[in-house]
């Protein structure tokens, strides 16, 4: 597949994916780019009036002003909080690997761009057939970007992921810290990334607090979050 878009993936779960996803579709529908969000899988959903409610999903249309149905931006919907192929198996509805590259291929014929973000880890199965985030990256010919943690630990699952993008021949433009708020440890990960990497470090979006609402104040995290690397991404 080819076209222009990004995938976003992380070290691990709660990494700050969606909110990397939502500040770079933001600033590309602010510059005229037809951008839209796409997630081939969200486990964790919430149940309202028996319809599944994708936050993450929800989150990213709501700040970037994007009007498309949830079923075609993220086709895999399922309540339990479970790694995409458990909870699929405990759903009966297992995901295959054309359906997702069906429903990719659509919006890449609607959309300019596409921003694409994962579920957990790039390590992490969508399937039991051991189809991985980081197939479905290779597959959709997408570049990414990684975002990790600023602090502690966060040198050893950088680098592991970064290790096995490489070997799946993924292009990585560069790491995205999130959380960042200047201690010296952090400012140390920052150097040594980019130095056992040699990948760059692109921006840091800095800690804003237990109680802070993206939703509520959207105009705060947009001036937190814009970084003059943007035009590199695109």
């Amino acid at each position: 597949m080819t076209g222009k878009g990004l995938f976003i993936t992380g070290t691990d779960t709660g990494v700050g994916k969606t909110i990397v996803s939502a500040g770079i579709l933001t600033l590309l529908r602010s510059r005229g780019i037809n951008a839209c969000y796409f997630k081939p899988a969200l486990t964790g959903a919430e149940r309202i009036n028996g319809e599944l409610f994708p936050e993450d999903t929800e989150l990213v249309k709501a700040i970037a002003g994007l009007d498309e149905k949830n079923e075609n931006i993220t086709p895999f919907i399922f309540e339990r909080a479970a790694s995409p192929h458990f909870a699929a198996r405990l759903e009966n509805r297992p995901i295959k690997k054309n359906s997702l590259l069906q429903a990719f291929q659509k919006l890449q014929e609607k959309y300019e761009f596409i921003l694409a973000e994962g579920c957990g880890g790039i390590a992490v199965p969508l399937n039991d057939e051991g189809y991985l985030i980081a197939d479905f990256i290779r597959d959709s010919g997408l570049p990414c970007i990684i975002t990790a943690r600023a602090g502690l630990g966060t040198l050893n699952h950088t680098l592991l992921t970064v290790e096995f993008a490489r070997q799946f021949g993924i292009a990585v433009k560069g790491i995205i810290l999130n959380g960042f708020t200047g201690t010296d440890i952090e400012k140390d990960n920052l150097n040594s990334i980019e130095k056992l990497t040699n990948l760059p470090i692109l921006g840091t979006i800095p800690w804003m607090g237990e109680n802070f609402s993206i939703r509520k104040n959207k105009k705060a995290f947009m001036e937190l979050f814009v970084k003059n690397w943007l035009e590199d991404l695109c």
